[in-house]
């Protein structure tokens, strides 16, 4: 039996890891579930899994809890069912710059972690790596496209490679005439052609922001150098990821777009137990791959950027990225104006970013900055 700590429990990964536990209950427990904040699905949800701890990070009442579950809010309460004592594993979903606390939190208790949070090897890859190496944990990947390159590594993050071509699928704007991109709608950006996700993340696969970030989180979790990840553009979602060779063979991962998958393997590998149905090719048909767009979007080119300068810049690329995106879902600015308050908040210089208190200090710097811009 593995025992679980879900972090992030009521977002779409976290939902989908109750519904991955639930499927193989005699493999899998629940022992602590945090969210932010309460609500009615997450007391439905410690209702049907009852895990031994349930904690909320923002303060408030309590909230009610089955028989022989505990409960407790509060950034104390976060931080314990981060580095819960039972778990064997920490599932990492929660969204943002949260991520990074709670991935540290759970090394630091030496715990494994499954990794579904962009955000924290964007923020502080080099610095959750280094802890994961001095505690002698494992960071195992969950995003569909580090998964893949993962299995195609045989489950090896330091096996040799040449090159890591990541996929993505272009976004809900993919054939939009370019003028027409400053006037699209939060509706238009959210309607992904081929997965389900939070309202950020599709943003943020609308504008390529996301396969920039997942550039930097290849760099960290591979060892990969900036020149040796390549994107492209891939329609159907199916090649999820691939990795290229010495000897020029490239392996690819192939499945029906769905995030069941790696968050199962993360917790099985390297046992495989029914979870997808099978791609059918013939009826896929031919698969296509396309160069990015600069012009349609510059929030990945700006990505790259920060990658390449590093110190401070992908910090600010996060926090610059969440306030801009959050104004857009809100109606305060335009499409096209999310690429513009990036790529103001990276102007203004690097900030330090040299250990968490720094991170923390140039992820609200940051903030301050991208919220400057929006007021002008």
């Amino acid at each position: 039996m593995k025992n679980i700590a879900l972090i992030g429990c009521t977002g779409s990964i976290g939902r989908q890891v109750i519904g991955v536990a639930a499927r193989h209950p005699e493999r899998f427990r629940i022992a602590a579930m945090a969210a932010n904040v309460g609500g009615a699905l997450f007391e439905a949800q410690v209702a049907a899994v009852k895990p031994a701890f349930a904690a909320l990070r923002r303060e408030g009442a309590p909230v009610p809890v089955p028989h022989g579950t505990r409960f407790s809010r509060g950034e104390g309460a976060f931080e314990e069912a981060c580095a819960y004592p039972e778990a064997d594993i920490v599932f990492v979903a929660v969204t943002g710059f949260a991520g990074l606390k709670a991935a540290l939190s759970a090394i630091g208790a030496g715990k494994d972690v499954a990794l579904a949070n962009k955000e924290c090897l964007v923020v502080g890859g080099g610095l959750v790596m280094r802890r994961a190496r001095e505690k002698g944990v494992k960071v195992l990947p969950v995003d569909s496209e580090h998964s893949a390159i993962w299995q195609c590594l045989h489950f090896d993050r330091a096996a040799p490679f040449s090159r890591i071509l990541l996929t993505a699928s272009g976004g809900a704007l993919r054939d939009v005439p370019l003028a027409e991109l400053p006037s699209v709608t939060a509706a238009q950006a959210l309607a992904h052609p081929n997965w389900d996700m939070g309202a950020k993340i599709t943003i943020d696969c609308a504008t390529m922001l996301n396969k920039g970030f997942e550039v930097i989180e290849a760099m960290h979790l591979y060892g990969a150098a900036l020149s040796q990840v390549e994107v492209l553009v891939h329609r159907e979602s199916i090649v999820h990821s691939m990795v290229e060779f010495a000897d020029g063979a490239v392996l690819a991962q192939l499945g029906v777009p769905s995030m069941e998958l790696p968050i199962q393997l993360a917790l099985t590998y390297p046992e495989r137990l029914p979870c997808c149905p099978p791609v059918d090719l013939l009826k896929v048909g031919a698969l296509h791959f396309e160069e990015v767009e600069r012009r349609r979007y510059p929030c990945f080119f700006l990505a790259l950027e920060s990658a390449e300068r590093g110190g401070g810049y992908p910090c600010i690329l996060n926090a610059a990225g969440e306030i801009a995106v959050g104004a857009f879902l809100r109606g305060q600015i335009g499409y096209a104006q999310i690429a513009r308050v990036i790529e103001g908040a990276l102007a203004q210089g690097d900030l330090p970013a040299d250990g968490y208190a720094a991170l923390e200090e140039a992820d609200a710097a940051a903030r301050e900055r991208a919220r400057a811009l929006l007021s002008k």
